[in-house]
């Protein structure tokens, strides 16, 4: 049974644009729909975390909007962050989903009980996953994981 649903920021949580201003701040665009399906896996006990390479308030926020406690960000070995999340909890690999979108995340596709690449992820992602979702990143990819996830809890997979 998945018990921690971790995921990648920038293409997979969003749809990978960030929009510079030139007074140093930023802006990305969130899926409102992500958002709930986020929210109802924190409801059935699946915590959730966010891994990114990259620092952004706008993650950040996003995270403390939806209360996801666990906020990594500028990691620079994804799969090390996510394998110390599981350890600190006590998780095998097994009790692990990881959604992701590029090259950065491929290990942690592979390493997780289930991995889960965006339909617009490349073609490494792709094939390091056990699905690969019909949406693409920022656009309802992480709700459909989300979805598929839950019903599979309420199965008792």
């Amino acid at each position: 049974m998945i018990k921690l649903f971790a995921m990648d920021v920038d293409g997979t949580l969003t749809d990978g644009g960030i929009i510079l201003h030139g007074s140093g701040g930023e802006s990305k665009r969130f899926d409102v729909q992500d958002g709930l399906g986020i929210v109802r896996l924190q409801a059935a006990g699946v915590e959730v975390a966010f891994v990114s390479g990259r620092r952004s308030p706008a993650t950040l926020r996003r995270a403390e909007d939806l209360g996801v406690r666990v906020c990594r960000q500028g990691v620079k070995d994804k799969l090390a962050a996510l394998q110390d999340l599981a350890k600190d909890r006590g998780l095998r690999p097994s009790e692990v989903a990881f959604v992701g979108d590029d090259l950065n995340d491929v290990a942690c596709l592979r390493w997780a009980g289930w991995g889960v690449a965006v339909a617009n992820a490349i073609p490494e992602a792709k094939e390091a996953a056990d699905m690969v979702t019909r949406a693409s990143g920022g656009a309802g990819a992480v709700r459909e994981a989300a979805e598929f996830l839950l019903k599979r809890l309420m199965a008792g997979d």
